[in-house]
């Protein structure tokens, strides 16, 4: 089992494409060609965390939080970030963080939360501009089933609950092979015309070079003409936060109740109640003040996140109600959603989780 074999699986859970363009996710020490001993998935990546996988013998720490967040200009072991670095390069521990990108599928960080909750008829509460391509191809009319079916294996053609979506319309291909050719139709030198059928099917970005490669194989023509545009479309499953209804009406003091045993929480910070019943919650593991007016617009009367400043609590504005339950208590079980996952995919293979409690907030009760 190398290195690559766990973080390429990562990265179909997760797409890298989708972490946010300040983050920095990925392999952050090692290297992927290197056999791996075991894993240890983590919240957080601190020097503790890397002598306990040493002592586990696991030479790859699977984290949520990156921890290196922006550039390194020495590593001379003056905060944590450096000392942690130093440790693991000393130990050969390979860390690799998956951040942005597990917060902006539906099935990622948010899931979990909805999972504990039992929210029903989940959605994403921000969809996310950008994630969608589309491909454009020509291809022989009796050749175009067998493309479309090259695509649809690779990942193409799925929109919303719908699969295999395409359009196709009839035109006029013409070329003329050139010396050192090797046409599938027509000869060198003379110009050649032919009934073609141009595809059309959307995509998500991350499955570009799949998706192609895959295309080219089942395509007949030598030089494969196709065109891929970006789009402004959002997609359905990918974006920030997530929004969902409970199974049946509870009072806001019902929900805090079972947020707080749920969630193994001593406080909670919250807005003015509402005296309302509560039906739609959303939700953003980590700091998500920024969803707040996404959690309005969508209906919900209740927003479960974290980090908030006080003056983003007015900002609920008597809407809905704001309930901050700490960054690290949002995202605790990342953990178990990544340890679960690596598991069923790996169930021979030595998945542990963390002893070490990252969270550097303590409360005094």
């Amino acid at each position: 089992m190398k290195v690559q074999d766990i973080t390429s699986l990562l990265e179909k859970l997760a797409p890298p494409a989708l972490q946010e363009n300040y983050d920095n996710a990925g392999l952050l020490t090692g290297n992927n060609s290197w056999e791996c001993t075991g894993i240890l998935v983590s919240l957080d990546v601190t020097e503790a965390v890397v002598m306990e996988a040493a002592e586990k013998k696991c030479n790859l720490i699977v984290a949520h939080h990156p921890v290196i967040f922006s550039g390194l200009k020495k590593i001379t072991g003056s905060n944590y970030v450096e000392q942690t670095i130093i440790t693991a390069i000393k130990n050969d521990i390979a860390i690799y963080a998956i951040h942005t990108n597990l917060d902006n599928v539906l099935h990622g960080v948010n899931a979990k939360l909805a999972d504990k909750l039992g929210l029903i008829n989940r959605q994403v509460l921000l969809p996310k501009q950008g994630g969608l391509k589309k491909l454009f191809v020509f291809v022989p009319n009796a050749h175009a089933a067998q493309v479309r079916e090259a695509i649809y294996n690779a990942g193409g053609g799925h929109i919303g609950n719908y699969s295999e979506c395409s359009f196709n319309s009839s035109g006029i291909g013409t070329y003329k092979a050139g010396e050192g050719s090797e046409p599938f139709l027509g000869t060198i030198g003379h110009q050649h015309t032919e009934a073609e059928t141009k595809i059309e099917i959307v995509f998500p970005l991350w499955l570009e070079k799949e998706l192609v490669k895959a295309m080219k194989a089942a395509h007949p023509y030598e030089e494969v003409a196709f065109d891929i545009v970006s789009l402004d479309n959002t997609h359905a499953a990918i974006g920030s936060g997530l929004v969902g209804d409970l199974p049946m009406l509870m009072s806001e003091n019902e929900l805090l109740t079972l947020v707080k045993a749920k969630f193994g929480l001593s406080v909670i910070k919250h807005t003015a109640l509402k005296g309302k019943p509560v039906k739609k919650v959303a939700l953003c593991g980590g700091a998500g003040s920024f969803l707040t007016k996404a959690a309005i617009s969508a209906g919900a009367d209740f927003y479960i996140s974290a980090d908030f400043k006080y003056h983003e609590f007015f900002d609920a504005n008597g809407r809905l109600v704001i309930a901050d339950i700490g960054h690290y208590e949002s995202e605790q079980f990342t953990i178990a959603l990544l340890s679960e996952f690596l598991q069923e995919k790996f169930p021979t293979f030595a998945v542990l989780k963390t002893g070490v409690v990252t969270n550097p907030v303590c409360y005094f009760a």
